[in-house]
Protein backbone atom coordinates (compact mmCIF):
# COMPACT_ATOMS: atom_id res chain seq x y z
CA UNK A 1 0.00 0.00 0.00
CA UNK A 2 1.40 3.59 -0.94
CA UNK A 3 2.47 5.64 1.99
CA UNK A 4 0.38 8.78 2.91
CA UNK A 5 2.40 12.12 3.54
CA UNK A 6 1.80 13.21 6.94
CA UNK A 7 3.82 15.95 9.23
CA UNK A 8 4.85 15.58 12.56
CA UNK A 9 2.38 18.03 14.02
CA UNK A 10 -0.79 16.06 11.80
CA UNK A 11 0.49 12.83 13.05
CA UNK A 12 0.16 14.00 16.37
CA UNK A 13 -2.92 15.22 16.38
CA UNK A 14 -4.09 11.72 14.63
CA UNK A 15 -2.40 9.61 17.60
CA UNK A 16 -4.38 12.22 20.63
CA UNK A 17 -7.55 11.38 18.61
CA UNK A 18 -6.80 7.81 18.90
CA UNK A 19 -6.07 8.26 22.15
CA UNK A 20 -9.72 9.86 23.18
CA UNK A 21 -11.20 7.65 21.30
CA UNK A 22 -9.44 4.05 23.24
CA UNK A 23 -9.65 6.12 26.84
CA UNK A 24 -12.73 8.35 26.44
CA UNK A 25 -15.30 7.81 23.84
CA UNK A 26 -14.99 3.88 24.16
CA UNK A 27 -15.57 3.25 27.26
CA UNK A 28 -18.39 5.94 27.39
CA UNK A 29 -20.30 3.99 24.75
CA UNK A 30 -19.92 1.09 26.51
CA UNK A 31 -21.34 2.48 29.90
CA UNK A 32 -24.55 3.93 27.93
CA UNK A 33 -25.14 0.47 26.02
CA UNK A 34 -24.67 -1.46 29.45
CA UNK A 35 -27.14 1.72 31.04
CA UNK A 36 -29.69 1.28 28.21
CA UNK A 37 -29.86 -2.66 28.39
CA UNK A 38 -30.63 -2.23 32.12
CA UNK A 39 -33.65 -0.53 30.84
CA UNK A 40 -35.72 -3.83 29.71
CA UNK A 41 -36.75 -4.72 26.54
CA UNK A 42 -34.19 -4.14 23.66
CA UNK A 43 -36.57 -4.33 20.69
CA UNK A 44 -37.94 -1.12 21.23
CA UNK A 45 -35.02 0.76 23.14
CA UNK A 46 -34.06 4.17 21.24
CA UNK A 47 -31.26 4.72 23.45
CA UNK A 48 -29.69 1.34 23.45
CA UNK A 49 -30.15 1.76 19.22
CA UNK A 50 -28.47 5.19 19.73
CA UNK A 51 -25.02 3.64 21.55
CA UNK A 52 -24.91 1.05 19.58
CA UNK A 53 -24.83 3.40 16.47
CA UNK A 54 -22.46 5.15 18.28
CA UNK A 55 -20.16 2.48 19.01
CA UNK A 56 -19.93 1.20 15.43
CA UNK A 57 -19.14 4.93 14.47
CA UNK A 58 -16.35 4.87 17.26
CA UNK A 59 -15.32 1.20 15.95
CA UNK A 60 -14.52 2.61 12.54
CA UNK A 61 -12.97 5.87 13.74
CA UNK A 62 -10.30 4.00 15.33
CA UNK A 63 -9.97 1.69 12.75
CA UNK A 64 -9.60 4.45 10.26
CA UNK A 65 -6.96 6.29 12.12
CA UNK A 66 -5.07 3.35 13.03
CA UNK A 67 -4.48 2.46 9.17
CA UNK A 68 -3.58 6.06 8.26
CA UNK A 69 -1.19 6.21 10.94
CA UNK A 70 0.15 2.92 10.05
CA UNK A 71 0.14 3.70 6.37
CA UNK A 72 1.98 7.62 6.94
CA UNK A 73 5.28 8.55 6.22
CA UNK A 74 5.74 11.04 8.52
CA UNK A 75 7.89 13.85 7.32
CA UNK A 76 9.00 16.93 9.53
CA UNK A 77 9.49 19.89 7.42
CA UNK A 78 12.44 21.39 10.00
CA UNK A 79 14.81 18.80 9.03
CA UNK A 80 13.71 19.03 5.22
CA UNK A 81 16.75 20.12 3.22
CA UNK A 82 15.31 20.62 -0.74
CA UNK A 83 17.44 24.04 -1.25
CA UNK A 84 14.65 26.55 -0.79
CA UNK A 85 12.58 24.06 -3.34
CA UNK A 86 8.13 23.97 -2.33
CA UNK A 87 8.29 20.18 -1.01
CA UNK A 88 5.78 18.34 1.16
CA UNK A 89 5.51 20.17 4.31
CA UNK A 90 7.45 23.73 3.24
CA UNK A 91 5.67 26.77 4.23
CA UNK A 92 5.22 28.97 1.16
CA UNK A 93 4.57 32.55 1.11
CA UNK A 94 3.29 33.70 -2.61
CA UNK A 95 1.93 36.84 -4.04
CA UNK A 96 -1.08 36.78 -6.16
CA UNK A 97 0.00 38.28 -9.67
CA UNK A 98 -3.37 39.96 -10.42
CA UNK A 99 -4.08 41.46 -6.96
CA UNK A 100 -1.08 41.52 -5.08
CA UNK A 101 -1.97 39.91 -2.53
CA UNK A 102 -0.14 38.04 -0.19
CA UNK A 103 -0.61 35.06 1.75
CA UNK A 104 1.34 32.09 3.24
CA UNK A 105 0.22 28.60 2.82
CA UNK A 106 1.96 25.18 4.37
CA UNK A 107 1.38 22.33 2.03
CA UNK A 108 0.45 19.35 4.30
CA UNK A 109 -0.99 15.62 3.66
CA UNK A 110 -5.12 15.52 2.91
CA UNK A 111 -6.15 14.67 6.30
CA UNK A 112 -4.65 17.83 7.72
CA UNK A 113 -5.69 20.34 5.38
CA UNK A 114 -7.49 23.73 7.10
CA UNK A 115 -7.68 26.49 4.96
CA UNK A 116 -8.36 28.87 8.30
CA UNK A 117 -4.96 27.84 9.85
CA UNK A 118 -3.31 28.06 6.37
CA UNK A 119 -2.61 24.73 5.41
CA UNK A 120 -2.99 23.02 2.18
CA UNK A 121 -3.49 19.71 0.95
CA UNK A 122 -0.62 18.57 -1.13
CA UNK A 123 -3.48 17.02 -3.59
CA UNK A 124 -4.93 20.36 -3.99
CA UNK A 125 -4.40 22.09 -7.10
CA UNK A 126 -1.98 25.18 -5.91
CA UNK A 127 -0.01 23.07 -3.71
CA UNK A 128 0.39 20.65 -7.24
CA UNK A 129 1.78 23.98 -9.20
CA UNK A 130 3.98 24.95 -5.92
CA UNK A 131 5.93 21.72 -6.26
CA UNK A 132 9.81 22.02 -7.19
CA UNK A 133 9.69 25.80 -7.43
CA UNK A 134 11.75 28.25 -6.05
CA UNK A 135 11.22 31.67 -4.77
CA UNK A 136 10.77 33.98 -7.84
CA UNK A 137 9.40 31.33 -9.60
CA UNK A 138 5.70 31.82 -11.31
CA UNK A 139 2.98 28.93 -10.59
CA UNK A 140 0.34 28.78 -12.86
CA UNK A 141 -2.78 27.27 -10.75
CA UNK A 142 -5.85 26.28 -12.88
CA UNK A 143 -8.41 27.40 -10.91
CA UNK A 144 -12.65 27.21 -11.31
CA UNK A 145 -12.37 31.03 -12.63
CA UNK A 146 -9.33 30.60 -15.09
CA UNK A 147 -5.83 30.58 -14.75
CA UNK A 148 -4.07 32.36 -11.92
CA UNK A 149 -0.45 32.91 -11.51
CA UNK A 150 1.87 33.45 -8.01
CA UNK A 151 4.77 34.41 -7.78
CA UNK A 152 7.12 32.56 -5.39
CA UNK A 153 8.25 35.19 -3.04
CA UNK A 154 9.57 32.71 0.13
CA UNK A 155 9.80 28.79 1.08
CA UNK A 156 10.60 28.30 4.34
CA UNK A 157 11.21 25.05 6.29
CA UNK A 158 9.15 25.42 10.04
Amino acid sequence: MNKTPLTVAGAEKLRAELHRLKTVERPNVIAAIAEARSHGDLSENAEYEAAKDRQGFIEGRIMEVEAKLANAQIIDPKLLDADGRCVFGATVELEDMDSGQVVTYQIVGDDEADIKDSKISISSPIARALIGKYAGDIAEVQAPGGVREYEVIDVRYV
